[in-house]
């Protein structure tokens, strides 16, 4: 089974995302911010990280960028999630470090399940 962990400060997008989730067979933890998040991740195994950008405390860019630099150990698979409409160079570096990018008003619960389940542990 995938652990997922949910960083997500909109209440009802990261109930929605976690009921999708688990229902899909995956267990979900779920904090509302970075700073929640990056602990978690530092002292959990967690198979994916679905990381919404604009998160109270530490951001997502800044979360993704300390996991990426400081602690190349944190296999986890990062997904950021957004309803920003970034710039093709701020996607760009986006993507660079992350492992995935996706729209929320653009991607149902059902379709994120199929997405991380397509994503390779």
């Amino acid at each position: 089974m995938k652990k997922v962990l949910i960083v997500e400060d909109e209440k009802f997008i990261g109930e929605l995302y976690s009921r999708a989730l688990i229902d899909g067979g995956y267990e979900v933890v779920i904090v509302e911010t970075g700073d929640e998040g990056l602990t978690l991740a530092l002292n959990g195994e967690f198979d994916i990280i679905l990381l919404d950008i604009m998160v109270p405390g530490l951001l997502g860019i800044d979360f993704l960028k300390k996991i990426k630099l400081e602690h190349p150990e944190i296999k986890s698979k990062i997904i950021i999630t957004t309803n920003l409409e970034n710039s093709e160079d701020t996607r760009k570096s986006i993507e660079k470090d992350a492992d995935g990018y996706l729209i929320k008003a653009e991607v149902s619960p059902s379709e994120l399940v199929t997405f991380l389940d397509q994503v390779e542990i």
